[in-house]
C-alpha cells in the first residue's frame, strides 16, 4: 500500500478540478476587480501573454502569479490611493501582484506526489499543472459561455488548459489516504513539534485596522491569518485573508477609518452593520477624502440596489422553498461580499471567529478542521484562551514529507 501511495503523480490530484480561470498582465486593477466579482475562485491567475494570439507558441504563455480581493483592498487602502481610487484602479494589475518570486509554478502532469510536496515547502503556493483530458470545443463553449464583458478572462492558453494545486489540495489527498501513515496521524500536534510559536502575525484589538494592511498581506503570503488579542493576549478573533477575499473593494476605506475590532465585525459574515457604515462615511468626511467617499458610496449604494433586485426576484418564486432559497441567497451577497457577482452564493462564507484546535489535539483532527473550515491554518490556544500558536499547512506537510522519506 505504501508503494502504491508512492506512485501518484499530481495528475490524479488534477482530476475533476476546473480549468483556470485567468488575466493577462497588460489588464488593469480595475480589471482584475471586474474579474473577481464574476469568478467563483477567490483567486484570478495573471498569465505573462495575450490569451487571444494565434502566433505564440504553448510553452511561451506562461503564470507568472495570481490575485485575489485582498490585493486589491490593500492596495487601495494606501493613503494615496484613498486620495484618487480612480487612478489606482487604473493602474497595471502588476502592481498588485506578490513581488516574492515562486508563487506559482509550473509543473508537468508526471510530476510525483513527493517532488510536488517538495515544491511547496519551498514555497510555491500553486502548482500550474496541463489539463490532460480535454473538452470538446463545443462542450466547452457550453461549460463556458462567451462574456460580453470586454475584460472576460480566459481557461484557454494558446490551444492549452491549465488548472492549479494548493496546500490545500494535497492535505486532502493525504487525508484520503491517512491509514498509509499510521499512527502518526494520531499522535497530538504538541509531541510532532509543529506548532509554530515565534512566527504569529498578531494586533491589538483596539489598535487602528490601517496599521494591520502589512500584517495582512503578509498573512496572505504565508497563507495564515492576522490573529486579534487584547493586551494579555487572549485571543479574540482574526483579520483572515480567507474572510476579506469574499469581501469588495469598498473594505479599503472601512480598513482606513475603523479599528480592527470594528474590522472584525465589518467584514463577519452578518454583512457590516449600519452604524459601521455610518462611522466609515463620517470618518471619511472628516479626512476630506472626498473621492474616496464618492466612491465608497458607489460600491455600497450598487450592492444596495443587487441586494433589492434580489429580494425582489426572490419574492416572485414559485415556491416557499425557491423562495427561502432566493433569499438566503441574498442575504449571503448582502454580507459585505455583496458586490460580488450571484456566484457568492456558492462561495464558502466565513466569520471573523477564529478557527482554534489546543496542544493536545491530534493531527488528523486539526487537519479536518482546517478542510472543513477552508483555512490553511488552525490557532492553538490554552484553556484560558491565551494564544500560544499557530498550526500551518505547511507545518503538517513537512511532518508528512518526513514520514514519506522513510517508505522511500
Amino acid at each position: 500500500m505504501a508503494v502504491s501511495f508512492l506512485r501518484h503523480e499530481v495528475s490524479d490530484l488534477c482530476l475533476g478540478k476546473p480549468a483556470l480561470r485567468s488575466l493577462s498582465i497588460s489588464a488593469t486593477v480595475a480589471d482584475a476587480v471586474e474579474a473577481l466579482r464574476t469568478s467563483e475562485d477567490s483567486f484570478i491567475s495573471v498569465w505573462d501573454c495575450n490569451h487571444h494570439s494565434k502566433s505564440l507558441a504553448g510553452d511561451q504563455c506562461r503564470c507568472v502569479g495570481k490575485v485575489c480581493m485582498v490585493d486589491v483592498i490593500c492596495y487601495l487602502s494606501k493613503d494615496e490611493n484613498l486620495s484618487s481610487p480612480s487612478a489606482a484602479l487604473k493602474a497595471p494589475v502588476s502592481e498588485i501582484l506578490t513581488k516574492i518570486p515562486g508563487t506559482v509554478m509550473h509543473v508537468e502532469p508526471s510530476c510525483s506526489l513527493l517532488q510536488a510536496i517538495d515544491l511547496i515547502l519551498q514555497g510555491n503556493q500553486n502548482l500550474v499543472v496541463p489539463i490532460l483530458t480535454r473538452l470538446s470545443s463545443t462542450l466547452r463553449r457550453k461549460q463556458f459561455p462567451k462574456s460580453t464583458n470586454q475584460i472576460a478572462t480566459t481557461t484557454n492558453h494558446n490551444g492549452q488548459e491549465f488548472c492549479w494545486l494548493t496546500q490545500e489540495d494535497v492535505i486532502r489527498f493525504l487525508l484520503s489516504s491517512i491509514g498509509v501513515f499510521s499512527p502518526m496521524p494520531a499522535l497530538s500536534i504538541d509531541s510532532l513539534g509543529i506548532i509554530n510559536t515565534t512566527d504569529i502575525l498578531a494586533i491589538n484589538y483596539h489598535s487602528p485596522a490601517s496599521s494591520a494592511v502589512q500584517l495582512i498581506t503578509q498573512s496572505l503570503e504565508q497563507q495564515t491569518s492576522v490573529a486579534v488579542v487584547d493586551s494579555d493576549d487572549v485571543l479574540i478573533g482574526e483579520i483572515s485573508p480567507f474572510t476579506l477575499a469574499c469581501c469588495d473593494e469598498s473594505v479599503a476605506a472601512a480598513i482606513a477609518t475603523l479599528s480592527c475590532g470594528e474590522l472584525m465585525s465589518y467584514i463577519d459574515c452578518g454583512g457590516p452593520p449600519e452604524h459601521l457604515i455610518k462611522i466609515v462615511t463620517e470618518r471619511l468626511k472628516e479626512r476630506k477624502l472626498k473621492r474616496a467617499l464618492e466612491n465608497y458610496s458607489s460600491v455600497t449604494n450598487a450592492s444596495a440596489n443587487s441586494v433589492s433586485s434580489s429580494s425582489s426576484s426572490s419574492s416572485s418564486s414559485s415556491s416557499d422553498e425557491e423562495s427561502s432559497v432566493s433569499s438566503s441567497s441574498s442575504k449571503l451577497r448582502s454580507a459585505g461580499r455583496f458586490s460580488r457577482s450571484n456566484s457568492y452564493s456558492a462561495r464558502m462564507v466565513r466569520r471573523s471567529e477564529a478557527i482554534v484546535c489546543h496542544p493536545k489535539s491530534s493531527l488528523v483532527a486539526v487537519m479536518i478542521q482546517a478542510i472543513a473550515h477552508r483555512v490553511n491554518y488552525v490557532w492553538v490556544i490554552e484553556d484560558d484562551y491565551n494564544l500560544v500558536g499557530v498550526v500551518t499547512f505547511t507545518g503538517m506537510l513537512e511532518v508528512f514529507r518526513e514520514h514519506l522519506e522513510t517508505m522511500i
